[in-house]
């Protein structure tokens, strides 16, 4: 016993050295670490702008520590505006809307298309759900003006064939919602497919072959074997989009209804709001709303990975 406990304190007490294989993943992980400091570390300084009223005197570091402290100002003046509760309403409801159905539809398609007997169609359609993704918004833009212009627009056109009258979408603000939330899953939907239908070819086929000889549907094979397996996956993709609930994709709300005057009410969100600031130089404004919008999303991060760690702890991120 002795002897064993002696050899014990002889292996702790010796130092660990430093190894070929440290020094060749220290220098894989060197570019990620240095690309961390730089973007997302070195950008942090800029914070302190929130709290002041920023003005250019020369270089961006001279100006940051001459200009007026005004404290909690900025965080003030855009939560007291007439903005606020619409730019709140449109950033939270559209995302609540793309959470639900970023997570529901994508997994329905990657268990239809993982069923389908034709895994050459499988990649057909794989392929032309996921296109969309790689497009610009920019672009989008572009073509959704194309079917969407008053005098010159394919639907109109079609509308005063039919002998109706020809509408005025950029000024009709109750088409743009549903619009809106058709256009982000067109664009995502291939995107979220994918990650989906990744976990679900990794599943055993062993399960599914014991469920047959059981007399399983394949609905019951779904909600038995392939929904428990994907659970871990479906749960992560939730709690880290629930983290981007407070931000908003820019060119959906920006460049697609193309800056609208008349489309204020159900296109202004955080991310328009912070892009107008910086127009209009009022640039402590705009940094007070993006801390505003990192702050929440860590904070409902951590809020629902504590409410997945309650109801199940081994699901939970952190």
């Amino acid at each position: 016993m002795k002897t064993m406990d002696s050899t014990k304190l002889q292996r702790k007490g010796r130092k660990k050295r430093w190894t070929k294989d440290d020094t060749e993943l220290s220098l894989l992980a060197a570019p990620t670490v240095v690309w961390y400091l730089l973007f997302a570390y070195l950008p942090m300084f800029g914070l302190i702008i929130a709290f002041k009223n920023f003005k250019i005197h020369g270089n961006f570091i001279k100006s940051v520590f001459s200009s007026q402290w005004v404290g909690l100002e900025n965080f003030k003046f855009m939560f007291t505006s007439n903005e606020a509760a619409i730019v709140l309403r449109n950033t939270l409801g559209y995302n609540i809307i793309f959470i639900s159905l970023g997570i529901i539809l994508p997994v329905i398609l990657a268990v239809a298309i993982e069923n389908l007997h034709s895994k050459r169609m499988a990649k057909v359609y794989q392929t032309a759900m996921f296109m969309p993704y790689f497009l610009s918004w920019v672009v989008v833009a572009a073509v959704v003006w194309g079917f969407l212009s008053y005098d010159k627009g394919i639907v109109n056109s079609a509308l005063s064939q039919m002998g109706k009258d020809p509408v005025n979408w950029y000024m009709s603000p109750q088409y743009w919602p549903p619009f809106l939330i058709f256009m982000n899953l067109w664009k995502g939907l291939g995107y979220g497919m994918v990650l989906y239908l990744a976990a679900v070819v990794g599943i055993d086929p062993s399960y599914y072959e014991a469920a047959v000889i059981d007399g399983a549907t394949k609905w019951q094979q779904t909600r038995y074997i392939t929904l428990p397996m994907i659970k871990t996956v479906i749960i992560i993709m939730f709690i880290l989009n629930v983290g981007h609930i407070f931000y908003s994709d820019f060119g959906l709300f920006y460049q697609v209804p193309r800056d609208s005057n008349s489309l204020f009410n159900v296109t202004y969100t955080l991310d328009i709001m912070v892009y107008k600031s910086l127009k209009s130089s009022t640039v402590g404004m705009a940094s007070a709303a993006a801390f505003f919008q990192s702050v929440m999303g860590c904070l409902t991060t951590l809020a629902a990975n504590a409410v997945v760690k309650h109801i199940d702890p081994d699901s939970a991120m952190i």
